[in-house]
Parts: C-alpha cells; sequence; structure tokens
C-alpha cells in the first residue's frame, strides 16, 4: 500500500504485483504544444485528455496571462480561442513557468516576434538550467533577449521585434529548443532553416504538418519553415510514453505482474526505451493501432521479467528515462553502464549525483563519473530516500519500492506533481487486492 504521510512523504510497503488495464495521463510534451498550436490558430481549439501536472498548467497559465482565452470543460478538456499570437497582449508582471523548461524555453520563441516585451522566470531549479541553448539561435534570427543577474540563465527579459529567417545551427539535441525556433520560425520574415547534431523529439514537427504549417522535414536532423499560418483543431492527447515508463518499469521488476497500457503515444522518439528494456529480456509487446494530428497511438502489454545488464548509450530520446532505466538496472543481472549521460548534470538536479545517491541509500552499487553511471544489479532494499525536487526521480523510486519486500519512504514526495501527479492512485489502482 502507499501512504502519504504528513512532511511530503510517501511511504510505500511492497512487494506488491500490477495487474490490470489502465489508460495513464494525456502525454505532457504533447499538451504543451497543443496549447500553443491553439494560441496560434485563429479560431477555436478542442483539446481533451490533457495532462494534469504542474509543468502543463504553467504552459496554461502562462498563455493566459498573455491574453488568450482558455476555458476548462473539466479536469482534463478545454477549449481555446485562438486569435493568433499577434494579438498577445503584454503581461502586468514576470511570466512564472515554475519547474517547466519545455514552458520557458518554447514560450521565449514564442514571444521573440512579439510587440512588447516580456519576463519569462520560473522556481530555483529552472533559474539554474542553461537558457543559452535557446537564446542563441534565437538571437540569430534577429530577437532581443537579455538575461537577468546570471548571463545565461532565467530570468530572460525578451523585448519582442521582427524576425528574419535564418540557418541555424542548435549546439544540443533538444525538442524543446527546436521547438522555440519552429514557434519563431513561424512568425520570421523568410525561411528558416534549423539543424541539430542528432534527431530530438519531433512533437512540434507532426502537429505543425497536421495542421497545415509551411514546414518541411529535409532530414531527420534538418527542418525548414516559412512564416504562415495554422487552422484550429481538436485533439484527444495519448497517453504519456514518459508517464507510462514508471508503470512498465514497475511491472517488469515486480513479480508476478501483467499490465496492458492503452490509448498510448508511441512517437518512436519517445519509446526508445521499450527497445532497450526488451534487450535487457523485458517482455513486452506493442500494438500500434491508430494516429492523431501526426501521432501514433496503440497499447503495450507488459509482463515481469528476469532482466540482466546491458551498455546503454543516452540520448535526447531516452535522457528523461535514464532514472527509471537506472532502477530497472538496479534489479538486473549483472551490470548496466550508461554513457554519455551528463545532460543528466543539468534536468531538475544533477541526476548523476542524486541517483547515485539515492540507490545507494536502497542498497544499489552504483559508479559515477562525469557522463557516465554504472549499476551493478541484485537485490535493492527497502530504505528512506529523497527527491532532491525531481519529479522523476521521486517517481523511479516509488517504483522501486514498490517491488521491494518492506517500508520505503521518499521525502519530497510532492515533486511528483510536476508531470504524474495520479500516479499513486494508479499504481494502487494496479495492486488492489494485491
Amino acid at each position: 500500500m502507499t501512504t502519504h504521510l504528513s512532511s511530503d512523504a510517501l511511504r510505500v510497503s511492497g512487494c506488491r504485483p500490477l495487474r490490470g488495464r489502465i489508460q495513464i495521463p494525456g502525454d505532457k510534451g504533447i499538451t504543451h504544444r497543443a496549447l500553443v498550436a491553439s494560441a496560434f490558430a485563429e479560431g477555436e481549439s478542442a483539446i481533451k485528455g490533457c495532462a494534469t501536472g504542474q509543468d502543463v498548467r504553467h504552459t496554461r497559465s502562462v498563455l493566459q496571462e498573455l491574453g488568450v482565452e482558455i476555458q476548462s470543460s473539466g479536469l482534463q478538456s478545454i477549449s481555446i480561442n485562438g486569435q493568433g499570437v499577434q494579438s498577445f497582449s503584454p503581461s502586468q508582471s514576470a511570466l512564472d513557468c515554475g519547474n517547466s523548461g519545455t514552458t520557458l524555453r518554447m514560450m521565449t520563441g514564442v514571444l521573440a516576434a512579439s510587440t512588447f516585451n516580456s519576463e519569462l522566470t520560473g522556481d530555483a531549479s529552472l533559474r539554474s538550467r542553461p537558457m543559452g541553448r535557446v537564446v542563441d539561435p534565437l538571437r540569430l534570427m534577429g530577437a532581443n533577449i537579455e538575461y537577468g543577474e546570471v548571463a545565461g540563465n532565467a530570468p530572460l527579459l525578451v523585448k519582442g521585434s521582427a524576425l528574419e529567417g535564418s540557418a541555424i545551427e542548435i549546439s544540443v539535441s533538444s525538442g524543446q529548443v527546436k521547438s522555440a525556433c519552429l514557434f519563431a520560425g513561424l512568425q520570421a520574415q523568410g525561411l528558416t532553416e534549423i539543424n541539430e547534431p542528432a534527431p530530438s523529439r519531433d512533437h512540434t514537427e507532426r502537429l505543425l504538418e497536421a495542421l497545415g504549417a509551411p514546414i518541411e522535414r529535409v532530414s531527420k536532423t534538418c527542418i525548414r519553415i516559412e512564416s504562415g499560418s495554422i487552422k484550429p483543431f481538436e485533439l484527444n492527447v495519448p497517453g504519456d510514453a514518459s508517464s507510462a515508463a514508471f508503470l512498465i518499469v514497475a511491472a517488469l521488476i515486480t513479480p508476478g505482474s501483467l499490465v496492458t497500457i492503452e490509448e498510448m503515444g508511441l512517437n518512436p522518439l519517445r519509446i526508445r526505451y521499450i527497445e532497450l528494456l526488451k534487450n535487457m529480456g523485458a517482455q513486452i509487446v506493442v500494438d500500434e493501432t491508430d494516429e492523431r494530428l501526426g501521432e501514433p497511438i496503440g497499447s503495450v502489454r507488459v509482463e515481469s521479467s528476469q532482466l540482466k545488464g546491458c551498455i546503454i548509450e543516452a540520448s535526447e530520446g531516452i535522457i528523461d528515462e535514464i532514472p527509471i532505466l537506472a532502477v530497472a538496472a538496479a534489479f538486473a543481472q549483472g551490470e548496466t553502464e550508461f554513457r554519455q549521460v551528463a545532460e543528466l548534470k543539468v534536468k531538475e538536479s544533477d541526476r548523476i549525483s542524486t541517483l547515485t545517491q539515492e540507490l545507494g541509500r536502497l542498497g544499489v552499487e552504483v559508479e559515477s563519473g562525469e557522463d557516465s553511471l554504472i549499476i551493478n544489479g541484485g537485490q535493492p532494499q527497502p530504505g528512506q530516500v529523497s527527491s532532491h525536487g525531481d519529479h522523476r526521480l521521486a517517481l523511479s523510486l516509488a517504483v522501486a519500492a514498490n517491488a521491494l519486500t518492506g517500508d520505503t519512504v521518499i521525502e519530497g514526495w510532492s515533486a511528483a506533481d510536476v508531470s504524474y501527479p495520479d500516479f499513486v492512485v494508479d499504481l494502487d489502482r494496479l495492486t488492489a487486492g494485491q
């Protein structure tokens, strides 16, 4: 069972097999982009199955601060009366993006071509994350963006100006940065060409293509976009592939589990972790059944499996899943080596450090370097751990705790609200009666 404690902690009592069928909350990344796209469109759009975490709520509130009309018809269904971004009105205060890097980076691109000045900020964690990666390419298009007290970090002062299409080389593969440039390019004069060192998440391209934007995918790492408009739309957001990863690994490492996740997004750049788990011996069956505004959807069937260690080369497509893959590695036989993971150091926490520390508290042997993690799998033990304010770390530790016999206490559990506030509800539903 799971028990919320009064001091922002969660107690998980395992070991509890997961069994049954479930639909998970809507995809966070797609919801962010659909909200922004609906504001670009002229007319009413309807989005159902929205992600409910704090990150998405910050994107919604920022748009509302800019005068976008958004109405709720239930917790996960909204309608947006888009009038185009040139109808935005300036906010009287700084735009608070909370802990959401997606919100801050994408809205920097959206507001770069506005007719007014905006300040974008966030919590202490977000203000410590690198923003030069999005500011530098936007400046090549003529964007006027200034930093606050610390160069390279938020808050950002975005002084709206006319943008010119440009050839852009993005320094790191990032769906957030690429999206900011695409939304800026949709407002710039002339052609914008965006090149990245490796393919990154492509939700924005898929959505803009489906909505008739003047966009061309030249190659896996090159996109061109011109000034243009998009049409209003209706979307039922598919289940979040990253949220699904927690239930998938929970089922794999907990003996006696058999789970089917339905209506899940199956974007190939979001489910590479499934192939990695299969390489570790996971019994997973993926069944693609439909497509919505360019996004494939379907079901994923997972059965508890004996995993084995392997070598995992990180990329943008799996970097957010490294914490939960590290938990899978902790329960696997043998050694798992994660390579090229330096990007973990600039996430919501320094995930190289926090994973090493917290898995160690569960008795897992972890060796960490500047760009690597080596996990010696075996049989972790229950204990007391901390989220360090990092939602993916909190959720990953809860998955580990559910597979352990005994009680584990996770301090700072509220961090999970950033992306998967209903995780405990879904976990308890799948473990009911166990």
